[in-house]
């Protein structure tokens, strides 16, 4: 297959830069072409308009809600267009500010080369750093921290993470891969103003957070986005005699599944019957996209040791599918808004370019290790260690990497780790066909 990539650089440098090359503030939607095809997004009104705040510096360092969450790049960022930004502008574009881009908020910054360091995971892993304290009242303490970076501790540890998309808002019952902002009793438009006023006050350094009236219109924009795959590179159209892309996304409805939905995917059923005159190359991919679909909602899967799944209703052992977590309905997001650890945030998961952290139960004295303890360090509860959000799974062939952390480079990475952490021994075939498939999403 062609990689579009360089393609996407080019666009997202438009995006970012402004100018003379600056993509124009109203316009229809447009595919934007990533590494399997193409992918589309749609707005309220149908077009994408560029003149509000979520294009705006609301802040004090120049960003916008738009630094770090591209159309082009599926709404959020990419290695690509971080390093093809860094490279035009010398590393001085506002997406790069200590406060959360650099590896260490005090990292020295003086020079090119010291900048390039200075920003690594961002440039390599499309990470931002967060940083949380433990919190007060916790179950957990702190005792040790290895950052390589030197700045992290129990007041602010240090945790790279990766922009969640800005569209496909309206699916979400949770925001944020910890769950912050994701109260409940507020109607989800409230959350979503809570969550970019956190936003603007903390990536974007702002001094007071946005008027009442511009954070409306922040979420209006948000959830006005649908966006999806469009076209395959090789399998054409995805919504010929299929029901793929934006269009057939946003009439999606947005309540949860009626009772339980064992396949929230209905999109390719019929996509192997192909165009008239089509090529074997492309009746093929069409055929692996729709068993990808069928293997997706029905292949069994052994789940265990799951927080958040297998340690909850008496079962430690849960026979499932993909579709078990990623179960809302055309989104593959939870649609009960669980929040689990799959193992992401395990020790044996550790690369010497992040900080690795020991906590020790207050009330048992156990003690583990983690990358980064998630959900914990919202509720301080030694329970919700390591928990994450499920992702929505719509546009990921424009927004690689994967996972919380950015660790998985690929989705070809993201099969073979639930392939080994599960022990499923799919086929070759099997792994092809479910990577068409997240990619036809």
């Amino acid at each position: 297959m062609k990689s579009t990539r360089p393609a996407i650089q080019t666009v997202a440098l438009a995006s970012f830069l402004g100018g003379a090359t600056a993509i124009a503030a109203t316009q229809r939607p447009t595919p934007a072409p990533n590494s399997a095809g193409l992918a589309l997004t749609i707005a309220t009104g149908s077009r994408i308009s560029r003149d509000g705040p979520f294009f705006k510096s609301l802040g004090s360092n120049g960003r916008t809600c738009n630094s770090c969450h591209l159309e082009e790049a599926g709404w959020s960022f990419t290695p690509e267009t971080a390093q093809a930004l860094f490279a035009s502008t010398d590393g001085l574009d506002p997406l790069f500010r200590p406060i959360d881009g650099s590896n260490s908020p005090a990292a020295d910054q003086s020079t090119l080369e010291l900048r390039q360091a200075a920003y690594s995971l961002l440039l390599s892993r499309a990470v931002i750093r967060v940083g949380l304290p433990v919190p007060k009242l916790a179950e957990f303490e702190l005792i040790s921290a290895f950052d390589p970076y030197g700045h992290a501790s129990a007041l602010e540890l240090s945790l790279f993470r990766r922009p969640l998309p800005s569209a496909n808002l309206k699916f979400q019952m949770t925001l944020m891969w910890d769950g912050r902002h994701s109260d409940p009793a507020n109607a989800l438009a409230v959350n979503l103003e809570r969550q970019a006023a956190g936003a603007t006050t903390g990536h974007a350094q702002g001094l007071t957070e946005p008027t009442p009236e511009e954070l409306k219109k922040i979420v209006a924009f948000e959830m006005g986005l649908t966006h999806a795959q469009s076209n395959d590179a090789i399998a054409g159209p995805l919504d010929h005699r299929a029901k793929g892309g934006p269009k057939h996304l946003r009439a999606t409805p947005t309540r949860p599944n009626p009772g339980p939905q064992p396949s929230p995917f209905n999109l390719f059923g019929q996509f192997d019957r192909a165009r008239a005159g089509a090529t074997p190359a492309e009746r093929e991919r069409r055929s692996l996209i729709r068993e990808g679909e069928a293997l997706f909602n029905t292949h069994p899967i052994t789940i265990r040791n799951v927080a958040g799944v297998t340690d909850t209703g008496g079962k430690p052992v849960l026979l499932g599918t993909c579709a078990t977590c990623h179960s809302a309905r055309g989104t593959g997001v939870s649609q009960i808004g669980t929040l689990m650890d799959i193992g992401i945030s395990s020790p044996e998961r550790a690369k010497p370019e992040l900080p690795l952290y020991r906590f020790r139960n207050s009330t048992t004295g156990e003690v583990r290790e983690s990358l980064d303890p998630g959900r914990a360090l919202i509720t301080g509860k030694w329970a919700d260690m390591d928990r994450f959000k499920v992702p929505s799974l719509r546009g990921l062939a424009a927004r690689a990497p994967y996972f919380h952390d950015g660790s998985a480079a690929t989705l070809e990475d993201v099969v073979r780790f639930y392939d080994d952490r599960f022990a499923v021994h799919f086929t070759e075939r099997q792994r092809l066909a479910l990577v068409a498939f997240l990619q036809a999403l």
